[in-house]
């Protein structure tokens, strides 16, 4: 499909992809054009926030963990409907994993795959002239990709700006605009990336502000002139649902549900049936599957062990179908869930499985993973890819092959060993499911 794209990257984390990509997307949308999100990488935080932006929902696009033909189907449903595609990358434009070419999970692959220009972000705190040689680093590093222009991030002050932008006009990369130091810019974060959305005060108000930053400080005009690239057409399918009404857990402590397994959900005719474990809500009896996504139950373990409703409910559910865990779900589907403070709360108690976010470890990775039997997911041997990214630690040991859900790989193979619970109908793991290959 012949929608132009535009991808946000930088050459490292931490240089303002998210604001630069937050403004220029309501500052498009505010001229009445339909701007699509895309995401880069396994991220199930920044989607909401496009969404918000542009009003309409936003995707992510992973190279490693989607195969062609997924990330083709993925990549035309983003753009249906659509006048333009603001991707925004993740990490740094080049960063990966070890893999065949097109398949490391980079922003640069999809950035090549679709013939998306690139729009590089440059933190230029700290630094002058010395940026242009960043940002021709990028220009030269991989012929797939075509930088279009850089837009500078936390210019101290005119004078910087002119410093940076003489280095620029040096080496011929057009500065596409420029953003000053500004600390209120900043959206607030927790400890797996920005506070979500849904719990972000003010958010319309805060996305306004970016949207005026945006026409005072980019050439808007210019970056929608650079946008180019092409989806293919009819290419692939979105996931196929695991049953044809599925109950979701859907609140502040639930809500890492990739966009385009509901979207493959929902187009395949099935129906995402929302609850709250919060508001002490159980799931919906009339549905054929439970689906618990990951989330922040840590920060909400009391409410959690005190709805009594939605644990008799979610027990009394599975005792004749499935329910499936991810994460934060996975976590309340156990014994117990210690909060920061040291504090055991009871949970659902359907899988023999207690963790604590008090003893706090980062696991963060791609996961390759088969299960050891039928289920929910699908037939025993399937190839699962999904990513795991938490800080809480199991307080019960690994479990036996008997009792797991799945053995488990890194993204160079690695062998993890076993991992995950399976009990009866109820399976669980600490990774987030993002493609399934027969």
């Amino acid at each position: 499909m012949s929608v132009p794209g535009i991808l946000v990257a930088a050459p490292r984390s931490s240089s303002g992809k998210t604001t630069v990509t937050l403004a220029l997307m309501r500052a498009l949308a505010r001229r009445g054009l339909r701007v699509r999100g895309v995401k880069c990488g396994p991220d199930y935080i920044d989607p909401a926030f496009h969404a918000a932006a542009t009003g309409h929902p936003s995707v992510n696009l992973d190279s490693f963990a989607m195969g062609p033909a997924l990330l083709d189907a993925v990549a035309g449903f983003a753009v249906r409907d659509a006048d333009i595609v603001v991707a925004e990358g993740s990490m740094g434009l080049f960063d990966g994993v070890r893999a065949g070419e097109g398949r490391t999970g980079a922003n640069a692959d999809i950035a090549a795959r679709y013939g998306w220009p690139v729009l590089l972000v440059l933190d230029v705190s700290g630094a002058a002239q010395s940026a242009a040689a960043i940002a021709l680093g990028c220009s030269l590093y991989d012929r797939r990709v075509k930088i279009a222009g850089v837009v500078l991030n936390k210019v101290a002050s005119a004078r910087h700006r002119r410093l940076v932008e003489a280095g620029l006009q040096r080496v011929g990369i057009p500065v596409l605009g420029a953003l000053m130091r500004d600390a209120s810019l900043v959206l607030p974060e927790r400890h797996l990336g920005l506070v979500q959305a849904r719990e972000t005060a003010d958010l319309d108000a805060r996305l306004d502000r970016l949207g005026d930053l945006a026409v005072e400080g980019l050439d808007c005009d210019a970056i929608l002139a650079a946008a180019g690239g092409a989806v293919p057409v009819g290419a692939g399918a979105l996931p196929c649902p695991p049953g044809q009404r599925i109950a979701v857990a859907a609140d502040a402590a639930f809500s890492f549900l990739y966009p385009h397994q509901a979207a493959g959900w929902q187009a395949a005719g099935a129906e995402i049936v929302p609850f709250s474990p919060l508001a002490d809500e159980a799931p919906d009896d009339g549905c054929d599957v439970c689906w618990l996504p990951g989330g922040y139950p840590e920060l909400h373990a009391g409410r959690i062990a005190a709805a009594t409703t939605f644990r008799d409910g979610l027990r009394t559910f599975a005792e004749t179908r499935p329910v499936h865990g991810e994460c934060g779900g996975y976590m309340v589907l156990g014994d117990s869930l210690e909060d920061a403070a040291g504090i055991r709360h009871p949970m659902a108690g359907l899988l023999p499985v207690a963790t604590s976010y008090k003893a706090r470890k980062l696991h963060l990775g791609y996961r390759v993973a088969h299960p050891i039997g039928d289920g929910l997911l699908g037939p025993a041997g399937l190839r699962l890819v999904g990513h795991e990214f938490h800080y809480a630690t199991e307080l019960t040991p690994p479990p036996a092959e008997d009792e797991a859900f799945c053995r488990v790989a890194d993204a160079e193979g690695t062998d993890l060993g076993f991992a995950g619970h399976r009990r009866g109908r109820v399976t669980g793991t600490f990774f987030h499911l993002i493609a399934l290959e027969d």
